[in-house]
């Protein structure tokens, strides 16, 4: 396996950076567009990410990557293996790095059902495809906006439901497919439509980095990367265990994370006052603003974790004109926000709205 460029190591890019964190940290959120020039560390960034994560645990045998404590997750394989009172062996594995070729098919994608076997004996058997290899990994596709438009629909509906279903003759088949969704794009190579843009839940544009100081950083930390791999790797291995633990941290916290109405409003706000279409965005940032505020090891969210989640969920979403800049930067989205607050604050504090956790807890009760 080729040494892979530690995560912490880029120099600049912050955002997309954080889109890839926040993505970690709950792949729920939908995947991140990393739109840029050549050579600006895109592909880098995505290796890294996925290096970076901490191992999960799997049932060994299993091509799905079962989670063995999410029994309502498990693929029909694992439950076929139950059923028939078969001992399934857990290890802890790393997670897996998928790389969709721009020439993948829908069956290469989604996997094939072997029809001729089901009619003559009576079995179903099922070819995993790419979904299944990816599953609690994270799925790359580089020159996204090349790929099939129908294989890029597949793709992320699949990224949303969390599940792979193939159905064929009658005969169907399902396994997870929860992954860390990264795709990334030239667009002086083109564009993709408008349609499949506004799935992506977060879209990041980077550009080369212009300050001297910074470029000089990238050439001899490249530089020494290539001249001993391992031993910058180690140089920088306290810095990635650091942020590795912070996301498994984050990933315990995540469903306590709470939010009160003015948090929802104040989002709906900021959508509905820039025009957004759809109502995709107002989810996108609530669960990316849960995300953050559980990165950051907090249990609430505040009016900069809904910033920080605008800044990644809405540029790509943004109606503009001719005329209009392309992003918004922090400060707008802030000041727009602290202006809608006193439209949104109503006298006394709001109910906090309650946490998936503490809803369960309730109902339980």
């Amino acid at each position: 396996m080729p040494p892979i460029y530690p995560f912490t190591a880029i120099v600049g890019q912050e955002r997309m950076k954080r889109a890839l964190v926040l993505n970690a940290v709950d792949p729920r959120i939908g995947g991140v567009l990393i739109r840029g020039e050549r050579g600006t560390a895109k592909s880098t960034a995505a290796r890294a990410m996925a290096a970076l994560l901490p191992q999960i645990e799997v049932f060994v045998d299993s091509p799905f990557n079962d989670d063995p404590n999410a029994p309502n997750t498990w693929s029909d394989w694992v439950k076929e293996q139950k059923s028939a009172s078969k001992e399934l062996a857990v290890v802890k594995r790393r997670i897996r790095f998928v790389d969709l070729p721009v020439s993948a098919t829908e069956d290469r994608v989604v996997g094939t059902l072997d029809i001729e076997k089901a009619i003559q004996k009576g079995e179903r058997h099922f070819e995993p495809g790419v979904l299944a290899a990816a599953n609690r990994g994270l799925l790359y596709i580089d020159e996204v906006n090349l790929l099939d438009d129908h294989v890029v629909d597949l793709l992320l509906d699949s990224a949303a439901m969390g599940v792979n279903i193939v159905e064929r003759e009658g005969i169907s088949f399902s396994h997870p497919a929860r992954f860390i969704l990264v795709g990334t794009m030239n667009p002086e190579e083109g564009d993709l439509r408008p349609q499949l843009l506004d799935r992506f839940a977060l879209s990041v544009e980077i550009h080369g980095i212009r300050t001297a100081r910074e470029r000089v950083l990238i050439m001899q930390r490249n530089l020494g990367f290539e001249a001993d791999p391992e031993i910058f790797r180690l140089e920088w291995q306290p810095k990635e265990d650091e942020v590795s633990h912070q996301i498994e941290h984050a990933r315990t916290l995540l469903n306590k994370v709470t939010h009160t109405n003015r948090d929802l409003l104040s989002i709906a706000n900021l959508t509905s006052s820039l025009n957004v279409d759809g109502h995709r965005s107002d989810l996108v940032i609530l669960k990316t603003a849960r995300a953050h505020a559980a990165f950051e090891g907090r249990t609430s969210i505040t009016d900069r974790d809904i910033a920080i989640a605008a800044e990644l969920a809405l540029p790509h979403r943004i109606k503009r004109g001719p005329f209009h800049q392309a992003e918004m930067t922090m400060e707008d989205l802030q000041e727009r926000i602290e202006q809608l607050e006193g439209a949104t604050a109503s006298g006394g504090e709001p109910e906090p709205t309650l946490s998936e956790e503490q809803a369960d807890e309730k109902k339980k009760a």
